[in-house]
């Protein structure tokens, strides 16, 4: 693992385009916790996953939208960061692809990206 792969307080921001709705933020969220692999680590306790309002670069707050963060919390874990990256990409292209399925037209768009919490 790379240095400071697994370092506790490491943050991974998703976000859904405009044409998301609450009702798909709050699904998402639930879909994640429940991912197998990200369900352990919540579990465990080493792993939050929480919606939050969207801000932009400055942490001022963007509009009505929310965001999910999903917050690596505790060094322990044995998940290294950019695995858990490449995981939470997973879990929302799979989420997308069940809501295409169980719901008319396109699902939102997703971005998955870690947070620079120096910046």
């Amino acid at each position: 693992m790379a240095d400071g792969d697994q370092v506790a307080g490491r943050v991974i921001r998703v976000r859904l385009d405009e044409t998301a709705t609450e009702s798909d933020i709050g699904a998402l969220r639930k879909w994640l916790e429940r991912e197998q692999g990200l369900d352990e680590l919540v579990r465990a306790g080493t792993l939050r996953i929480h919606e939050r309002r969207r801000t932009d670069e400055t942490g001022a707050p963007m509009g009505v939208g929310m965001e999910i963060v999903v917050a690596l919390v505790s060094a322990a874990a044995t998940v290294g960061f950019n695995q858990l990256i490449v995981q939470v990409g997973r879990a929302v292209e799979a989420w997308r692809d069940n809501r295409r399925e169980v719901e008319d037209g396109d699902p939102p768009e997703g971005r998955v990206e870690p947070v620079d919490l120096d910046g």
